[in-house]
């Protein structure tokens, strides 16, 4: 519930810090899950004070108990481990500060962080954040590599010294960070967040050499899943060794067994590439000396035919043939013309046989009246008519006279 204040009628402090302090007292007692990072045993003391921060994030708040609260599990409690407090929140006025008061501290164990694990991994792949769809192919050679890793750690040596020697023109942005405690799970997830947004960046290595379950939680946490999840830049798990298996290794696009995997994967070797780009010159060489030899035996092969070396031959064995051709073309022809002139003469020969002047030269003659037609008969003409006589030489005009001679004819040379 609100409480009404103004500027005109504010609350004093104390009233302030009692109000704070009845509504946490509403609160009840809760169960608290977290990582000792401060332990105080005060000899004689009969409280025990710790420190309980959240282990994915920057936030921790004070716990007190009672000594033989912590007796119970003091042989397997320490610094660093992880712990759930049954506790009930207080609010001590005076200072303003909220504590926990501890009646139960429970150790987590190995095998309840692995089922806790489990859970998660469960859920997460649900959402697909471990789909093979989603992992990004990383480049041959990257320009730079963004490594993220323990100050002088042993996994950082190993990636750099295995890459350069792969590769010795690779450059690095390297990010130091914490790599297990309270502290790790958000310097990682920063450090991933800033390579990724650096624009020379193409690959992201996160690396840690090998440690137990504990050691290893960090790289299983949830906010760092989604945040490699989110990256646009490839990222590379090599963290612990080939039997550790973090969540990291399922989000990230390439999971390496180990530090010195991962430079292996991350730069190609640059003796392979030469003995490659070797491999690679002498197939090309040996292939195009197979075309050039092969297309020299097809020219061979061409300059081989005889329509190639006598040029000549096609075009004489083709003057031979037309020869031939033009001379039986004119052999036909003069036997067409003389079988046609033959035949001339001889229809000349019978039309001169059956033309009406050959009768005429043997002493024949045709008479034709004045209009022109031939006599045949002699009841065709009068007496007294002039008819024409037509002979081989000439004309003649002749008159047709009866018995007695009346109407002589008067015969005129033609």
């Amino acid at each position: 519930m609100g409480v009404d204040t103004s500027a005109d009628a504010p609350l004093p402090v104390g009233a302030v810090s009692r109000l704070i302090g009845g509504w946490i007292d509403r609160l009840g007692a809760v169960w608290v899950e977290g990582q000792i990072t401060q332990l105080s045993r005060r000899p004689g003391a009969g409280v025990v004070f710790l420190t309980l921060r959240d282990p994915a994030h920057d936030i921790s708040v004070g716990v007190t108990c009672y000594r033989k609260v912590f007796d119970a599990v003091a042989d397997v409690v320490t610094e660093g481990a992880r712990v759930v407090v049954h506790a009930k929140p207080e609010w001590y006025a005076p200072r303003g500060q909220l504590s926990l008061r501890a009646a139960e501290i429970r150790p987590v164990g190995v095998g309840e962080l692995l089922v806790r694990l489990e859970q998660r991994r469960k859920a997460l792949a649900a959402e697909g954040l471990f789909a093979l769809e989603r992992k990004r192919p990383l480049p041959f050679l990257p320009q730079l590599i963004g490594l993220v890793c323990g100050r002088a750690s042993a996994a950082e040596r190993d990636v750099l010294e295995n890459a350069r020697h792969r590769w010795p023109a690779v450059r690095f942005e390297v990010r130091n960070v914490a790599v297990q405690g309270v502290h790790a799970v958000a310097q990682v997830t920063e450090a991933v967040r800033e390579l990724d947004a650096h624009p020379e960046v193409d690959v992201i290595v996160v690396a840690r050499g090998g440690g137990s379950v504990e050691d290893l939680l960090p790289f299983s946490d949830e906010e760092l899943i989604r945040t490699v999840s989110a990256a646009r830049t490839p990222v590379v798990s090599a963290i612990g060794h080939e039997p550790d298996t973090p969540l990291l290794d399922l989000v990230a696009d390439l999971r390496a067994s180990t530090p010195t995997d991962a430079a292996k994967k991350v730069v190609p070797d640059v003796g392979e590439e030469h003995e490659r780009v070797r491999q690679l010159r002498d197939r090309a060489r040996r292939a195009a000396h197979g075309l050039v030899d092969r297309e020299e035996r097809g020219l061979a092969h061409a300059l081989a035919r005889p329509s190639i070396q006598h040029p000549h031959r096609m075009v004489e064995e083709r003057e031979e043939r037309v020869s031939a051709l033009l001379d039986r073309s004119r052999r036909t022809l003069g036997h067409l013309l003389d079988r046609a002139d033959s035949e001339l003469a001889h229809t000349r020969a019978r039309v001169v046989a059956l033309s009406p002047a050959a009768t005429l030269q043997r002493g024949y003659a045709v008479l034709q009246t004045a209009e022109g037609a031939v006599v045949r008969a002699p009841d065709e003409v009068a007496y007294g008519s002039e008819l024409r006589a037509r002979v081989a030489e000439g004309e003649l005009v002749v008159r047709r006279v009866d018995e007695d001679g009346a109407g002589g004819a008067d015969a005129a040379g033609g």
